[in-house]
């Protein structure tokens, strides 16, 4: 008979501990709202981009073709645009994304949480002033780590052998499956009161990713924990608000990598236990 999950507890968040050589390697948070036709125009935006251009002076205008099959009325094929906004032309290691229903803040040169809410709270705030949505229909946060190297190497010592599953180190019965897997990842949902997060975890071959946009794909083998929170329960769309949803998110998220790695993990980053 198949019971119902225990909510993660909220409790009091744990006190983060610095990595110097923190092993994140994609940071997003991303609001959704019901569509505003007027983000298709420049014009509309113009006022948007003054807003965050000391912050993101590169735009790039990204026109992106969406395909939906429907059951009774086949394919509709509809195009949009995306506003693509950047601290640099290339190589660019924070980015804000604007499109006619969502609004995305990611980053690749993560700081701390203070730094990076405090930029969403920018972000946010500038939507809901120039665009004003009446709801925020999905909101989520998302963070993706990748270890290579000598942390593949030592894995065994940085995350919990529950979490490695056929991984965890040498010398147990499934040695001669863990020596042949190449691509093993797994998938998880863990259930909160004020979301849910979807967890994937595993080990990727070289030259492969499962989010292009994302994860880049890299020349050697890596292990990757990617943590997804999200809730899809509208509320409405204040910037304030928001902020504070998001950070119990990245409390929520930070206890349970916190739960998935050891003590060797953080020491291995350079964080002091």
């Amino acid at each position: 008979m198949q019971t119902e999950p225990t909510l993660l507890p909220s409790g009091s968040p744990l006190v983060e501990v610095p990595l110097p050589r923190d092993p994140l390697v994609r940071v997003v948070a991303q609001a959704q709202f019901p569509q505003i036709l007027s983000i298709l125009k420049a014009e509309s935006v113009a006022d948007f981009q003054k807003t965050l251009h000391s912050d993101y002076p590169h735009l790039d205008r990204h026109n992106v073709r969406n395909l939906k099959i429907g059951k009774d009325s086949g394919s509709n094929v509809s195009d949009t645009i995306i506003w693509r906004f950047s601290d640099q032309p290339v190589s660019m290691k924070w980015r804000v994304s604007l499109g006619t229903d969502f609004v995305a803040l990611e980053t690749c040169r993560y700081i701390d949480r203070d730094d990076f809410m405090s930029r969403l709270r920018k972000v946010l705030e500038s939507v809901e002033e120039i665009f004003g949505p009446v709801m925020a229909q999905r909101l989520g946060l998302r963070y993706i780590d990748r270890l290579e190297g000598e942390a593949l190497c030592r894995i065994g010592d940085l995350v919990q052998p529950g979490i490695l599953g056929i991984l965890q180190a040498d010398g147990d019965e499934l040695e001669m499956l863990r020596k042949a897997t190449t691509h093993l990842m797994t998938e998880a949902q863990f259930v909160a009161e004020e979301g849910v997060i979807q967890g994937r975890w595993g080990n990727l071959p070289p030259n492969a990713t499962y989010d292009p946009d994302l994860l880049q794909a890299i020349a050697e083998p890596s292990w990757v924990l990617d943590l997804d929170m999200f809730t899809s329960k509208a509320v409405p769309f204040k910037s304030k608000d928001l902020v504070v949803k998001t950070k119990v998110f990245a409390n929520h998220m930070y206890s349970v990598f916190r739960q998935m790695i050891t003590d060797e993990f953080l020491k291995f980053y350079g964080g002091t236990v």
